[in-house]
């Protein structure tokens, strides 16, 4: 069974820089045997409607601006799976995924990550996006449904944050985390490595606001979450850190590594 993974990506500027983020991702990519494909429920590609990538050439997308131009010139050239997709979109019905074979490709959610864990582009790469209209439950339990693929040869990443408040950034606190992110990360931990049925009620937390004042970057964990119900275990952290106060690093692995 393949492991599945929540990813707290961060700044784009991971995507080509070498820190202790990074460094897990790579170990992640290294432990375990090469997969059929990695199905990515990234932050940004949140829409009002249910869609996966089905192209055979998901195009690099740079959704960002004001970054150097080093970054912008970063390609993954990972192949779709059109195939792999319609396999899915079939296993998660009754809802109804519109397969996407031209507007979309790889956003900076997953190729920033990606190009870590698996850095020769070589791993074939589905993006599910994070229907916008639908409720906190509505993704657990899609993460539920979609429990059977890691047994099918799929990884499975959440690309997000646990705590991502761009509006409260102190960029004079690198590495640390205000106390509000604090206490909602450790929330979110407890129950992630503990109690991954309660991810949802975590919305009820004095902390949820200020943590997750647009859902989508919390969204994808509770898709691990729901992964992690279905099959009966917890989470266990990956790597943890803050960054400029407002953003929580903390990263999830579901399964164990294989050697």
């Amino acid at each position: 069974m393949f492991p599945a993974a929540f990813i707290g990506h961060g700044n784009p500027m991971n995507a080509i820089e070498v820190n202790r983020y990074t460094d897990s991702w790579r170990v992640l990519g290294a432990s375990m045997p090469k997969p059929r494909a990695a199905l990515v429920i990234s932050a940004h590609w949140f829409v009002s409607v249910a869609a996966m990538t089905a192209m055979a050439k998901p195009r690099t997308i740079h959704d960002f601006v004001g970054f150097p131009q080093e970054l912008l010139d970063v390609e993954y050239p990972a192949p779709g799976a059109p195939e792999i997709a319609a396999e899915i979109a079939n296993l998660m019905m009754p809802e109804e995924i519109m397969l996407d074979h031209e507007s979309w490709g790889l956003d900076h959610g997953t190729w920033s990550v990606l190009r870590h864990v698996f850095p020769d582009a070589d791993v074939p790469v589905i993006q599910l996006s994070i229907d916008s209209r639908q409720p906190l439950d509505h993704h657990f339990e899609l993460g539920s449904r979609l429990a059977t693929l890691r047994e099918r040869g799929v990884f499975i990443l959440g690309s997000g944050n646990v705590v991502h408040n761009l509006r409260r950034l102190d960029w004079g606190q690198p590495t640390l985390g205000f106390d509000w992110a604090r206490r909602f990360d450790d929330s979110a931990r407890e129950v992630m490595t503990g109690a991954p049925q309660r991810a949802v009620a975590l919305r009820e937390h004095e902390d949820f606001a200020l943590a997750a004042p647009t859902p989508e970057h919390f969204i994808p964990m509770l898709y691990i979450a729901g992964l992690a119900d279905a099959a009966g275990v917890n989470a266990e952290v990956l790597v943890d850190g803050y960054a400029m106060g407002s953003l929580s690093m903390t990263s999830y692995l579901l399964g164990p590594m294989a050697t």
